[in-house]
């Protein structure tokens, strides 16, 4: 069972998620403070790939748009698998709520519509320690291109729940996430491209 399916959603408000007041204040953040350092990683990773690498331009911007591909394939498993994972021991409840569950309960929250700066740096320093492993030199394009991909999803994330619909081709995202807080939880995951949604068929009808 999927707990958020059952989550009222609060249009005010916030939620204290630990007790302990550091964690507290590490559990949130303003939306210009991960922007900031996902622009700043990846403009030096882009930086060493040109000076540092063999790589060609051409390659180098490859990969920077392979990069940002694969996180929109990324984005739409976590959030289905991981964010809104099955909540039958109270463990998975306790895992799903602080990590998502908590969203759908106060969506209009700002303070936690993009991940604390601690683990965007932490998170983005393994992924370059891993990557590096597989893709070689060709990890210094693939990851900004993923970490762009990732501010483009906190953009429009953030955009969806503070702002009113545009009057333009973008509509269909603040109307598609509608649709996953409001109608139907478990469909409807991809945030910043709905192209997985048609791909496993959870584009709600």
């Amino acid at each position: 069972m999927d707990m958020t399916a059952e989550i009222k959603p609060q249009n005010k408000g916030s939620k204290q998620l630990f007790q302990n007041p550091v964690l507290e204040k590490l559990s949130r953040t303003h939306i210009s403070v991960p922007l900031t350092i996902f622009f700043v990683y990846s403009s030096g990773l882009l930086y060493w790939s040109i000076t540092n690498t063999a790589l060609s331009l051409g390659t180098t911007v490859a990969m920077f748009f392979v990069g940002l591909l694969a996180f929109t394939w990324v984005e739409y498993m976590v959030h289905r698998y991981i964010f809104h994972i099955s909540t039958h021991t109270e463990a998975r409840a306790k895992f799903q709520y602080t990590a998502h569950g908590v969203h759908h309960e106060f969506p209009k929250d700002k303070s936690r519509l993009a991940m604390p700066p601690v683990l965007s740096i932490t998170i983005s320093t393994l992924l370059l320690l891993l990557l590096r492993l597989v893709l070689g030199d060709l990890v210094f394009s693939f990851l900004p291109g993923f970490l762009t991909g990732y501010a483009a999803y906190l953009s429009v994330h953030y955009m969806v729940h503070a702002f009113q619909p545009p009057k333009n081709f973008f509509k269909v995202l603040w109307v598609n996430h509608g649709i996953h807080h409001y109608k139907n939880g478990e469909g409807v995951y991809g945030v910043s491209s709905p192209l997985w949604d048609y791909v496993y068929g959870t584009m709600s009808k």
